[in-house]
This record gives C-alpha cells, sequence and structure tokens, in this order.
C-alpha cells in the first residue's frame, strides 16, 4: 500500500422551601464504640495495607522481561466487558526485547526463517526488495533487489519457496528461499496485492480490503474468501498477515492494530493494541517513522516479532489480556495513528 499521504449556562436558580413547610433536623448520628475498642480494628486494617503492598510489590517484580509496559490503550478500553457480548479478547503487550531494524526498510512483509533469521519484503518503487535478514543484528545477509516499476507487498514462507505479491497489480513472484536469483512469476485474482500468509497447506492473502482469501499455492486459485468482520461490521484495509496457532492475524492498516481472525467464518476473535511501541519511538525522535506493519512467528520457540515501515526497531513482546468493552466499535478501538488524520 502507497506511504502516507503529507502533513490530515445558564445560570441555575437555588429553589428555597416554601414558608409553610416544616423542614425537620436530621437524627442524630449513633455514638461509635469506644476508643479502646477501635484500636486493634485500626491496628488490623494497617497490617492489612501493609500486606498488600507487599503482594503488589512482588508481583512488579515478577515480570523482569518486561522494561517497559504497555499502558497507554485506547480510552475505549477504560470500562470492564459488557457480559451478555460476544467473547472477544484484547491484549496489550509487555516487551520481551527490542532489535536493531533498517529504518530504510518500508516493511511489507515479514516472516521468521529460523535460526534467528528473517525473511521480509520492502515496498516503494525503486527500493523494494526481498530479503534475509539477522535478527539480532539488523544485518541483511542476501538481498534481491527488485525492478524499479515494482512496489513489493506481502511476503510468505512455503516448502522452501518463498511466495511474494505486489502492489497494484495482480502479479507476484516465487523465490527459491536459498538462492532469490531462482524465481517465477505467477498472476493471481485478487482486486490487489497487500499480505500473504500460510498454514502449510493453503496461502492466505489480503489486497486491502475486508476480504481474506484462500488460495491454491500450486495454481494460485482463489479456493474460498470470507469477509472479515467484528461486530457484524467490515474490517477493511487488511494489510500484512501472519497464520498463528490457526488464526490469520492481520495488520490494519493505518492504525496500531492486530486483528485475530477466524480464516473459516472471517469473524474477529481477538484485538491486540500496540499504540505504545509508535509511540514511544516518536517520543524519542524517530518522527519519519510511517504505520506499525509487519508481524513474524517463531513457532519452535514461541517468539512474536513485529516492526513497521521505516522502524529503526523490531519488537519481540508478550501477549497480555486486558478488559475491553464488547460494544466498542473499530474506530474506537483502532483509531487511526496520528499522522493520518
Amino acid at each position: 500500500m502507497p506511504r502516507r499521504r503529507q502533513q490530515q449556562h445558564r445560570r441555575a436558580s437555588i429553589a428555597m422551601p416554601p414558608t409553610n413547610l416544616s423542614i425537620s433536623s436530621p437524627p442524630a448520628a449513633a455514638p461509635g464504640p469506644p476508643l479502646y475498642l477501635r484500636r486493634p480494628l485500626i491496628a488490623a486494617a494497617t497490617a492489612l495495607a501493609a500486606l498488600l503492598l507487599l503482594l503488589i510489590v512482588l508481583v512488579a517484580a515478577a515480570h523482569p522481561y518486561a522494561p517497559w509496559r504497555a499502558n497507554s490503550a485506547p480510552t475505549a478500553l477504560l470500562s470492564r466487558p459488557v457480559p451478555s457480548a460476544p467473547a472477544t479478547k484484547f491484549y496489550s503487550f509487555d516487551l520481551v526485547r527490542e532489535y536493531p531494524h533498517d529504518p530504510y526498510a518500508f516493511t511489507q512483509g515479514l516472516l521468521y526463517g529460523g535460526n534467528d533469521t528473517l525473511f521480509e519484503s520492502t515496498g516503494l518503487y525503486h527500493r523494494s526488495s526481498v530479503r534475509e535478514v539477522d535478527l539480532k543484528t539488523g544485518k541483511v545477509l542476501v538481498q534481491h533487489a527488485m525492478e524499479g516499476r515494482i512496489f513489493g507487498e506481502g511476503l510468505t514462507l512455503l516448502n522452501d519457496k518463498l511466495f511474494q505479491v505486489v502492489w497494484l497489480k495482480k502479479e507476484g513472484f516465487i523465490y527459491d528461499r536459498h538462492n532469490f536469483s531462482k524465481r517465477e512469476s505467477f498472476t493471481h485474482k485478487m482486486h490487489d496485492g497487500w499480505g500473504l500468509a500460510t498454514d502449510g497447506k493453503v496461502l492466505f492473502g489480503s489486497d486491502g480490503t475486508s476480504s481474506l482469501y484462500q488460495l491454491d499455492p500450486k495454481s494460485i486459485q482463489i479456493m474460498k474468501t470470507v469477509t472479515v468482520k467484528y461486530q457484524d461490521n467490515e474490517v477493511l484495509y487488511l494489510n500484512e498477515l501472519e497464520y498463528i496457532n490457526g488464526e490469520v492475524w492481520a495488520n490494519v492498516w493505518q492504525t496500531d492494530c492486530i486483528a485475530r481472525i477466524s480464516h473459516e467464518d472471517g469473524l474477529v476473535v481477538s484485538w491486540i493494541f500496540l499504540h505504545e511501541l509508535r509511540q514511544h519511538l516518536w517520543n524519542s525522535g524517530n518522527t519519519e517513522i510511517d504505520v506499525l506493519n509487519g508481524i513474524a512467528w517463531d513457532e519452535e520457540n514461541q517468539r512474536l516479532f513485529v516492526t513497521g515501515k521505516l522502524w529503526p526497531k523490531l519488537y519481540e513482546i508478550k501477549l497480555r489480556p486486558v478488559d475491553g468493552p464488547r460494544d466498542g466499535s473499530i474506530e474506537k478501538l483502532c483509531p487511526k495513528a496520528s499522522f493520518y488524520r
């Protein structure tokens, strides 16, 4: 998808009681227990407060992996769930660790390649590429630079083959994961090319709409399409995809949200809120960053990585459940990032 566009009493009268109305004084409060009976209760309450404070300190110490935690969740998350509403789940995150990331990489596709490496597809005309990256250093190990006319988009790995789609074209490319020079092209029937993921059998695709496609990896023909919805409303701008534990996870373009989707019926079963990641970067002086985009899952070690377009950092995070209203609209839960307003 394209890079962001350039920086969008009245005074109340006091009612007097009627003159013929008799106003009685309230009864005197009953006397409390003698002081010598109250002192043990006060001491017990003080001891209980001290015990609660100790428990809070111990719980906080139980999270050594979180140098900082997300605490600026959307306003819509401040209320408690509505008991009778559908069981949508909501998550914020704890930061496990951060890694360097190429600040010039307009990340469009991201996936874990094993042995602390990542595969990444980058976008923008004359800057698009497919690359293998060292997780710990952010160094590009192998790179295939694409033609200047091509805007790279989603990427996924199936049977040692990297599948990539491109923006504004119904075409894509297949690369040997070990040798990017060995590649072939294909065409597809999605409206556009945005995201790709796989469960090891089929390809899942997105095209910037609310449609989630299932594609045959051999013919690239569409096998099934579901409309992604939350509270009977379509979720638009599905972008980069990742298949994790039976769900398709999708970045929602222009927001700091990830939708966790049932690929069987298209329903959003969970939301992940990552607002503080971009805000933390912005507050650190990284004002050239673009929107959150990029999800990678290390299944063997159960590690989750996220990054964004032109972000100088890639983050390993651990999800933390939070309370959220079941009646919150998509716009309230996932407002557009500030630079898109």
